[in-house]
């Protein structure tokens, strides 16, 4: 269309436009990544656990971290997969139910196989399936939520992981003993959760006009040719092609090591509490863990409303995933020092107080170093490899670890080790403070 008016050069780019609010979507959000967390903490640190400490109980430790190492495989490839797909059809809601169905499906075979090949195939369906979910969940932040709102936005999502933790691991405590029907409430849990955000949190169309474009790192827009260049790319080099963006690539490499030594510690809690930490008489392994859970969850739901809200009003990242890394590494001695009930307790609080801070921060920083909107979905699936990739190398060695080294003390040393180098990792981004 014509126009009179006259264009100056020096005036800024116009805003790109926002997308129109939806009511409910924080809520349902917070709801969905509730129901993914709890299948991933009750089912995978409690419920697979006990199915394999049953079928194996003299090698339990060897064929948890087998089981865990290659289906962690099969999470760290679905991701990005399934993010670029969601990406391509511009849509997330087709992604996120079917994603949520299909891991009905394996969560129900899980529970009636009763061997340790079949354990690992199906947790590996389930893996897959719960990654094509999570990966859709995800993108839905830096699509529908501007950026000033990022760390408040995070925040409550975050809220799923002490939520979700905590539920998953009660209702997982309660079914230990009737495996069949705890998988069939997780497989109930994750498809309600799905189907209460697509119904009610419509699909918003994606588009990418040349005006809407995100920026180069160097501040200068992307030359169309480039960005031709780029949507041709195939494969896993289109997948991981943002990784050569300088901030994108270290806010991957802190979270890939933070994750690696929480887990590599975490996933064998239930272990843990049977042969390294004496408990008080009576308590169980599963029931300590129902114990633990809340006191870690409860620190960390409250850590991850603090830090995203402070993030936010402080306009300042980098501080709160540093600190918080550190803290992470630097508790891990103290079930070294103390192992005992007291000292589980206490670790469980810290630890809960430093993952908590840190992923809800470390989440509103990266949606803020994404080398392109258009490609959001899948630079997220990217950077989901950062938390399932370290899963796949954390039960190898983590396994390792304990029968090689002699116990639990080298495993939390090692863990600790890890997140205080991930804490390092985040110096070198510049485009957030």
């Amino acid at each position: 269309m014509a126009t009179n008016e006259i264009t100056d050069p020096t005036a800024a780019p116009p805003a790109a436009p926002q997308p129109p609010r939806q009511r409910g979507l924080l809520p349902l959000l917070l709801v969905a990544n509730s129901a993914m967390m709890a299948v991933y903490m009750g089912v995978g640190s409690v419920l697979l656990p006990t199915q394999i400490a049953a079928i194996a109980p003299d090698d339990k430790v060897a064929v948890l971290g087998l089981i865990g190492g290659i289906s962690a495989i099969f999470a760290t490839a679905f991701n990005p997969i399934a993010g670029a797909l969601s990406d391509r059809t511009g849509r997330r809601n087709p992604w996120i139910l079917g994603g949520a169905v299909a891991s009905l499906a394996g969560l129900a075979f899980l529970g009636s196989v009763t061997t340790a090949l079949l354990v690992g195939i199906g947790w590996c369906l389930i893996q897959a399936t719960m990654n094509v979910y999570q990966a859709a969940v995800t993108a839905v932040v830096p699509d529908r939520i501007p950026a000033v709102r990022r760390g408040t936005a995070s925040a409550l999502v975050g809220l799923g992981l002490p939520i979700g933790g905590t539920v998953g691991v009660l209702v997982a405590s309660q079914t230990v003993d009737h495996l069949r029907t705890g998988y069939l409430v997780f497989g109930a849990i994750v498809s309600a959760a799905a189907l209460l955000l697509t119904l009610f949190c419509r699909d918003l169309p994606r588009t990418a006009p040349t005006t809407d474009r995100a920026p180069a790192p160097d501040g200068e827009p992307e030359p169309e040719p480039a960005v031709t260049a780029r949507r041709k790319g195939a494969g896993m080099a289109a997948f991981l092609s943002s990784l050569s963006h300088h901030d994108f690539r270290w806010a991957f490499i802190g979270r890939a090591l933070m994750v690696l030594g929480y887990f590599s510690v975490v996933g064998y809690q239930l272990y843990i509490l049977d042969d390294h930490i004496t408990l008080p008489a009576g308590l169980s392994p599963a029931s300590a863990m129902a114990a633990l859970t809340p006191v870690s969850m409860v620190a960390m739901a409250v850590s991850t409303v603090v830090g995203g809200l402070l993030s936010d009003r402080w306009n300042r990242r980098k501080v709160f995933v540093g600190v918080s890394a550190a803290l992470a590494g630097l508790v891990m001695v103290v079930p070294v020092v103390s192992p005992t009930w007291t000292g589980m307790l206490v670790f469980s609080a810290l630890n809960g107080l430093a993952f908590g801070c840190f992923m809800a921060v470390d989440t509103a920083l990266v949606t803020l170093v994404l080398p392109r909107a258009e490609d959001a979905a899948r630079d997220m699936g990217v950077l989901n490899v950062a938390n399932a990739g370290p899963q796949i190398i954390a039960p190898f060695v983590a396994s390792a670890i304990v029968t090689g080294l002699g116990g639990y003390t080298p495993l939390f040393l090692a863990g600790g080790a890890l997140s205080l180098i991930g804490a390092l990792a985040i110096l070198p981004i510049r485009s957030v403070r």
